[in-house]
């Protein structure tokens, strides 16, 4: 792998794991797109890591007053909030070990991550202007937040997105664009952190793998991903989600139309 094809997919990654374009489509269709070797899950899950630096030292307060507050039980809307995040990253967790073979080979093929990108876009738009958009954080209960972990496991096929998929569902639930979207961050953390610890041995197995783009990759992708989660935060606030699905819709139709050049 170059330096430009490390960096590139740092920033792809940095912006597709919170921006609801999908990270994992990103990550397959660009080296496809332009003929370089496919760096792999493993390569992938480091740039995961690298946006859970990301989540992490955004939230790091957040997270700090949710665990002190969840080991204390659930009498209070924090703790509750911590054993609902906790609740929420189950059922990803469950699908993702149970279908990481499928994930790394059927799920990545491209036409089929341009149809769930469109898809996924049409259902975006859909449930943004549908949402009640009522309900914050403090609003939130344990159906809504299992509910949005459940869609979460949707996430394992290339294109869905998962800040995509949790941020459609918390809007279908009524759920507010700010909240959904940083319930959606809080939620990618367990994940994301999860994935890493099983993927890790991997990693530490073939130290040739870990060399100067390989970490430069993860750098980019926890910078970028730094900004990715402030820019969308400030945007839901007062815009909608409609540019993001339009990209969804240009990058689908533009996958089709090579698959059909190259077949």
């Amino acid at each position: 792998m170059s330096l430009l094809e490390a960096v590139v997919l740092g920033l792809v990654q940095g912006l597709g794991e919170f921006l609801p374009i999908s990270s994992s489509a990103h990550l397959v269709l660009v080296p496809w797109i332009f003929n370089w070797n496919d760096p792999g899950l493993t390569f992938d899950i480091a740039l995961h890591i690298g946006t859970l630096f990301a989540v992490i030292i955004y939230f790091w307060r957040d997270w700090l007053k949710l665990i002190s507050a969840g080991l204390k039980g659930v009498s209070t809307q924090d703790g509750r909030l911590f054993w609902y995040l906790v609740i929420a990253s189950i059922p990803g967790a469950i699908i993702g070990f149970l279908l990481e073979d499928i994930a790394e080979t059927v799920f990545r093929a491209p036409l089929l991550i341009a149809i769930m990108l469109i898809l996924m876009g049409i259902f975006l738009v859909w449930a943004d202007r549908r949402g009640r958009k009522e309900i914050d954080l403090e609003g939130i209960n344990l159906k809504t937040s299992f509910l949005i972990g459940l869609s979460q496991a949707l996430a394992i096929i290339p294109g869905v997105s998962r800040s995509g998929i949790t941020m459609t569902t918390g809007l279908l639930l009524g759920m507010t664009r700010e909240d959904t979207a940083r319930f959606s961050f809080l939620l990618s953390t367990p994940i994301i952190l999860g994935a890493g610890l099983i993927k890790t041995p991997q990693i530490l197995a073939n130290p040739a793998m870990i060399n100067a783009n390989f970490i430069i990759g993860m750098l980019v992708a926890a910078v970028v991903g730094l900004l990715s989660i402030g820019f969308l935060l400030r945007y839901v606030q007062t815009k909608d989600f409609r540019p993001f699905a339009w990209y969804r819709f240009a990058l689908g139709a533009l996958v089709i139309l090579l698959v059909m050049v190259r077949i």
